[in-house]
């Protein structure tokens, strides 16, 4: 199997190092930036896949740089911040962000999260039984070429946002709750994730919808969830 390779980028060097030795416990290449500039330099020259990035830096700063990566490549990023308010944590993840943790963080923690994220992105499977390819009025989605369009053009989707459309549109018809989405793309309790489900769900309507105030693709039912409509 291909050793996994993980960006570390933190203008912290002492928070670098421990996260590059609690990685390579895991069998994971790791790869260091100090900065959002020195990140993309990286990204140019090297496979990686999976960023850990930290909000607060130098030159460019996580957010700018998170936006910058998702011009171009859909591997997972997953955002460190000192900051805990829930408006950092819905900025971060409405320009791309994956998962967000806050410092002091637990390191195996974010262990566990890293792996998670990996298996998401290098295997990205489909879901058992599922056909591979599912259209819904204009709105496609390729299992195998792990690709969405829209009436023929290609829409540029996350990692993150691709498992939540394959789950509605492969479940399609169907009320999902707030907690089940979340649990079955995020492989976690979904315990106080409906700011991150919702900020994921409002990019994909910027993406996928011609309105997206109103949708023709994905619905919301109010006290209860989201639905992919037939």
């Amino acid at each position: 199997m291909e050793q996994r390779v993980v960006l570390v980028v933190d203008d912290d060097k002492e928070i670098r190092d421990a996260i590059e030795i609690y990685l390579k416990q895991e069998g994971i290449a790791v790869l260091k930036a100090q900065d959002g500039l020195e990140a993309l330099g990286m990204l140019e020259s090297n496979q990686v896949h999976l960023i850990i990035l930290d909000v607060m830096m130098p030159k460019l700063d996580g957010i700018t740089a998170t936006f910058k990566i998702r011009e171009h490549r859909n591997l997972p990023i997953l955002m460190l911040s000192a900051k805990s308010e829930d408006s950092d944590k819905i900025l971060g993840l409405h320009v791309g962000a994956d998962d967000y943790m806050t410092k002091p963080f637990n390191p195996m923690e974010l262990v566990a999260r890293v792996k998670s994220q990996l298996r998401r992105y290098v295997t990205f499977g489909s879901y058992e039984g599922a056909k591979k390819t599912v259209n819904l009025r204009g709105l496609t989605l390729d299992q195998e070429a792990k690709e969405v369009t829209v009436h023929g053009e290609a829409v540029k989707l996350t990692p993150i946002e691709f498992k939540i459309v394959e789950l509605l549109m492969t479940n399609a018809g169907r009320v999902l709750s707030i907690q089940e989405i979340y649990e079955r793309v995020w492989k976690e309790p979904g315990y106080n994730a409906e700011n991150t489900v919702a900020v994921h769900i409002r990019k994909i309507r910027e993406k996928i919808e011609i309105e997206p105030k109103n949708p023709r693709y994905l619905k919301v039912v109010w006290g209860i969830g989201y639905k992919m409509e037939k």
